[in-house]
């Protein structure tokens, strides 16, 4: 069988961390010092895998927030996020087993996320998964972040590959969006559980069965 694919790029929330309640929290936490919220159902129709700045943007629009307050909630956002981070952020033996052995077996790996660089990089720390990665790439390295496949286009380039060559593993609707514009294979994952050696290698074969 050739081997068809050469580097699996995933997505961090949602995906390699547990963390995507924890971004929901620590954004409503920040809003609701000025009266504002974002519900649930709100959360996982339009702003889930979104950068902060756009869900801010996507506030002042729907809901009358003041432009003038985005930074100053972006920075409290980040704080709370990264106190979150710091105490529920620990590794995850499915995932260090994962990417160790797809690592061992030649797979470049690389990690492409809407949150900002210095939470990425802690959280990959904290979950003893950076020494398997080739890079991480955050919104502050992109112009656009998902749904726009700026991100993807980006890592697949950075890997000196083509998109054929790389699978991507997303989890919600706008990284998916991303990851199908960018024209990689993609493996669509419900949960951080799901990401698991077997199922990403069964994906591959599957890929590598049809080419």
């Amino acid at each position: 069988m050739t081997k068809v694919i050469k580097a699996v790029i995933f997505d961090m929330d949602g995906v390699l961390i547990d963390a995507k309640d924890w971004h929901y929290e620590a954004l409503n936490k920040a809003l609701r010092l000025f009266g504002y919220e974002i519900t649930r159902p709100e959360h996982e129709i339009t702003y889930d895998g979104l950068p902060t700045r756009d869900k801010l943007n996507i506030l002042s629009r729907e809901k009358g927030l003041p432009r003038s307050l985005h930074d100053f909630i972006n920075e409290l956002k980040q704080q709370y996020t990264m106190e979150m981070v710091n105490n529920l952020c620990r590794p995850m033996f499915h995932h260090e087993y994962a990417l160790s052995s797809l690592s061992k077996q030649g797979y470049k790996l690389a990690v492409a996320s809407n949150s900002i660089r210095n939470s990425v990089a802690v959280m990959m720390d904290q979950a003893h998964l950076k020494p398997y990665l080739e890079f991480f790439i955050s919104n502050e390295d992109v112009s656009k972040g998902k749904p726009d496949p700026e991100m993807y286009n980006l890592a697949i380039s950075r890997l000196g590959l083509n998109p054929q060559q790389c699978l991507i593993v997303e989890d919600n609707e706008n990284g998916l969006k991303a990851a199908y514009a960018s024209q990689a294979h993609v493996m669509k994952v419900d949960s951080v559980f799901d990401v698991t050696y077997d199922n990403i290698r069964n994906r591959i074969s599957e890929i590598e069965g049809a080419a």
